[in-house]
């Protein structure tokens, strides 16, 4: 058949799960008990913000760590990032509250 809107195989290919590396710095770290994680995210977890939020479902101290009033900057890949910078499998993300210097 030569017809272009014709779809041979109309299955869907399941979205692959991203697995990423999350590093936690000064009083997150402390907070959440870890320096560091590798994660395998679902596919609705595409983003800064969405991991953010994915994350604070974890309750207690990541609910009140990462909660939208509580200043956490966010570092994709070493460069700082927007809550709607796209995750990408091996990505690295870092959280970290805001430094002031003197």
């Amino acid at each position: 058949m030569n017809d272009p809107d014709f779809v041979k195989d109309k299955r869907m290919v399941p979205a692959q799960a991203v697995t990423i590396t999350v590093l936690y710095f000064a009083r997150l770290k402390e907070a959440l008990g870890r320096a560091s994680e590798r994660l395998s995210l679902p596919p609705s977890v595409d983003t800064v913000g969405a991991l953010r939020e994915h994350l604070r479902a974890r309750g207690g101290a990541w609910e009140a760590e990462l909660a939208a009033a509580k200043p956490v900057r966010v570092a994709l890949n070493q460069e700082m990032a927007a809550p709607g910078a796209r995750l990408n499998p091996g990505d690295e993300v870092a959280f970290f509250p805001p430094v002031t210097g003197g």
